[in-house]
């Protein structure tokens, strides 16, 4: 008698979680020919220097593990643009690790800091990656929203929110996907906040260069208070163009990072190690990365400038390369769409694809918003711009 395969069953660890939205709509784009401001990544290539610095690090056979957080030339390099940027000196060989991305970053920080039955406050609406980070770690996320048509944090929620189990806070500024910056006073509310509690910070920066008209990125790095008990998360592949390469670092107090290098070791153990070569010989001009708001910001004024007209009204973007737009001054048929079937139609008939807000918010609440992201060529926003004027004219009555 032959036996029949057969594959166990098995009990999900993330059972509510399917394929992000960032995925479904990117492969909509593709199929529909349409133009993709959903996913968050540049349509152009990196400097050519560092694909360069690649190159000679290749070619200098640096093709071997390299040490387990990283070589220490781009942690001294890390550590020292942070120490010139924000003030507070992280030692690069007990404070700073190299990650593979900032994703992988959240999840070892949550893995390592935080334990089965405690809590962690995340601000909706957030990066999908916190709240499955978090279930994975055996604890449970509390979604505080941010305040409605502002997307401010709410202190007098978040402070509501703490409880005996709280175990960390995971905030986000630059913030996506709504685009809004920390204010100094901000920041200091929740340093006031925090202070008389034990709960850690998890500060996801990704966006850190990105901030626009003048302001200032405020990293917690910046606040020796809130440094003191917070791990910094930032990204390479933002910064630099280059999100394929997934490699990120974080900093964060010695004893916060010797738990953190616990997880990392059998996580990832370690990131590839060329491009770490690459980054540290790259490092030593600090234009690319001063310069990287004054060249988004461009883009931006371009975009918001092109989408005048299109019935669609802009929020505020303070940070980041996301627009978000609200929809509800479209003619009825389309203002009454909740946000991912609006989404789904203007990439089948406007030809252009975003990502409904809603994605970002545990609960789905729908406030007729999507998000559209400019990190893209300028031939690639005019021809998105183009689409969207003169199809969303037509529910309008501007065109």
């Amino acid at each position: 008698m032959t036996a029949t395969a057969r594959t166990p069953a098995v009990t999900s660890r993330l059972p509510q979680v399917g394929t992000t939205i960032f995925t479904v709509m990117s492969a909509l784009a593709t199929q529909c020919g349409a133009v993709n401001l959903g996913q968050g990544f540049p349509d152009f290539d990196g400097d050519p220097r560092l694909m360069q610095a690649v190159k000679d690090a290749l070619d200098a056979g640096h093709n071997q593990y390299p040490p387990m957080a990283g070589i220490p030339a781009l942690r001294g390099a890390i550590a020292a643009k942070v120490e010139a940027l924000y003030g507070h000196r992280y030692d690069p060989a007990t404070e700073v690790t190299v990650t593979a991305g900032a994703t992988q970053a959240i999840i070892t920080a949550v893995l390592a800091l935080v334990h089965p039955s405690d809590e962690v406050i995340v601000l909706d609406p957030c990066y999908d990656s916190y709240d499955p980070s978090i279930v994975l770690a055996g604890a449970t996320a509390v979604h505080v929203p941010l305040t409605t048509g502002t997307f401010r944090p709410d202190f007098a929620a978040i402070a509501t929110a703490i409880g005996p189990k709280t175990r960390a806070i995971l905030v986000n500024t630059p913030h996506n996907p709504t685009g809004t910056v920390w204010t100094a006073a901000e920041q200091q509310q929740l340093a006031d906040l925090l202070r008389p509690t034990d709960l850690l910070l998890l500060s996801d920066e990704v966006y850190e260069h990105m901030v626009y008209d003048g302001a200032a990125h405020l990293s917690v790095a910046s606040h020796p208070e809130l440094a003191a008990r917070s791990v910094l998360i930032s990204s390479f592949g933002k910064t630099y163009h280059v999100t394929g390469w997934k490699i990120g670092f974080v900093a964060a107090p010695a004893p916060l990072m010797a738990e953190f290098r616990k997880v990392h070791q059998f996580n990832v153990f370690t990131v590839n190690t060329p491009m770490q070569h690459a980054l540290a010989a790259y490092m030593a001009d600090p234009a690319p990365y001063l310069e990287l708001g004054a060249f988004y910001q461009r883009k931006r004024d371009l975009f918001r400038a092109g989408l005048a007209g299109t019935g669609l009204r802009l929020l505020p973007c303070e940070g980041t390369y996301f627009q978000s737009v609200d929809y509800s001054g479209l003619a009825p048929e389309i203002a009454s769409l909740g946000e991912a079937a609006f989404c789904e139609w203007l990439t089948r008939e406007v030809g252009v694809a975003a990502i409904p807000l809603s994605a970002f918010y545990a609960d789905g609440r729908d406030q007729q918003i999507a998000r559209l992201c400019f990190a893209k060529r300028d031939e690639t926003l005019a021809l998105a711009l183009d689409r969207l004027r003169v199809r969303l004219g037509e529910y309008t009555g501007k065109h």
